[in-house]
């Protein structure tokens, strides 16, 4: 059982990280490598965070489906984090509207894939 445990974990060890890959809603490839992601499980409205805080960059998961907003400050992170209500909070102050919202990222701009 020990000498079983053990090669598990070396197997683990030598194996190599691959970050994760997800595609938005506007059929973008991302690379999650620099965001740190949180997965929520409080609200029915939200099921994943990401942030990269370098960038400003939020994507956030609902639906299954992921949606990416830019020049998202750390602080409104943090409120939308803590939040009573995250939906509410991230529907009233973060996500874009029928004709878009200060978070949505230019047509040309793209996040970077390390």
């Amino acid at each position: 059982m020990v000498r079983a445990l053990a090669l598990l974990l070396a197997q683990l060890a030598a194996a190599p990280i691959v970050s994760e890959t997800i595609e938005t809603g506007e059929h973008r490839l991302v690379d999650l490598k620099t965001f740190e992601c949180r997965d929520i499980t409080r609200s029915t409205v939200l099921q994943r965070v990401c942030y990269d805080r370098a960038q400003q960059a939020l994507i956030v998961a609902m639906d299954g489906a992921y949606d990416r907003y830019c020049g998202v400050p750390v602080e409104m992170v943090e409120r939308l984090l803590g939040a009573p209500s995250m939906g509410q909070f991230f529907k009233q102050n973060i996500k874009r509207g029928v004709s878009g919202s200060r978070y949505a990222c230019p047509a040309r701009e793209r996040i970077q894939r390390s």
